[in-house]
């Protein structure tokens, strides 16, 4: 091919381009109104979803939620809103939207079969932020583990125990057992069951144990510690005692008031007994007993 033939060529093929663009003119315009459309949804979308992430994350916030799961939660809004945007964008450009949707749809549905369990214990974590049986701090038990709530994370809930072990229960354990909040109110009863002798006398241990108890400052006089005979039992009359104190101060309360009702005890000469059988032999019956067994020795 000559040089005037490629030269004859190139203005060939530009003016088939421009006859196309001037006969597609409205086409283009259009098109290219739609990818301004599509940026500006894409622009003014992104601009909502970082606004409505931010103000369910305050509303979180202002609810005393743990951090992470206010975090998952905001993270989560905004995706979720953004495939909306960018599924608008993308249909306003003419890509068929319907089939992302399906493949996006199916690709769920795979997922979610493969991770019922995941899920199940998403769904869970769902319902401990929803309804808050507790919050980081408390101390609790759930799951036959007892500990304070390091963290509410997405599918399991952190615990530590007193002995500083990190345990992690899944969230789907969580709800579906009982749980028993040791820190959600401001008092907390002790419950103490002393046994003294039967030798001793009732009234005097009652008012020793009275006068024990309210010396504690600590002790709550609204409610009235309760104290009295609880039960006769084998070896000992068992007394209860049931204090009330702030939640902060149980243990303390607890270990302080259980050595001075000890003490207590001792310096007024009542006797907390230990576990015995007494064994009652009869001389009369030995007398009886004594022949057949010589008997037998014959």
């Amino acid at each position: 091919m000559t040089e005037q033939n490629a030269v004859e060529s190139v203005e060939q093929t530009a003016t088939e381009a421009m006859n196309w663009l001037v006969s597609n003119q409205e086409l283009m315009i259009q098109y290219a109104m739609n990818v301004v459309t599509a940026l500006l949804i894409l622009f003014v979308g992104n601009w909502v979803v970082k606004k409505v992430a931010g103000s369910v994350a305050t509303v979180l916030k202002k609810r005393e939620l743990d951090q992470t799961v206010v975090d998952f939660i905001e993270n989560m809004v905004r995706y979720v809103m953004f495939a909306i945007v960018l599924i608008a964008a993308l249909g306003r450009v003419g890509v068929e939207t319907a089939s992302i949707v399906a493949v996006i749809g199916a690709a769920g549905l795979a997922i979610g079969l493969a991770l019922q369990g995941s899920l199940s214990n998403f769904a869970a974590g769902v319902l401990i932020v929803t309804f808050r049986p507790f919050k980081s701090g408390d101390y609790v038990e759930v799951g036959g583990v007892a500990g304070s709530v390091a963290s509410i994370q997405i599918f399991s809930t952190v615990l530590t125990t007193p002995d500083n072990k990190m345990v992690v229960v899944p969230n789907g354990t969580v709800i579906s057992s009982p749980i028993t909040n040791y820190s959600r109110h401001a008092t907390r009863r002790i419950d103490f069951i002393i046994g003294v002798s039967y030798k001793a006398d009732l009234q005097k241990t009652k008012e020793v144990l009275t006068r024990i108890v309210k010396a504690d400052e600590r002790v709550l006089q609204d409610p009235e510690p309760t104290i009295g005979v609880h039960a006769l039992m084998d070896s000992s009359v068992n007394f209860v005692v049931r204090p009330w104190v702030k939640t902060e101060d149980y243990w303390s309360t607890y270990f302080d008031l259980m050595q001075a009702i000890k003490e207590g005890l001792d310096a007024e000469g009542i006797e907390i007994p230990f576990p015995q059988m007494d064994v009652h032999y009869h001389a009369a019956m030995a007398k009886a007993a004594a022949p057949e067994e010589e008997k037998q020795v014959a």
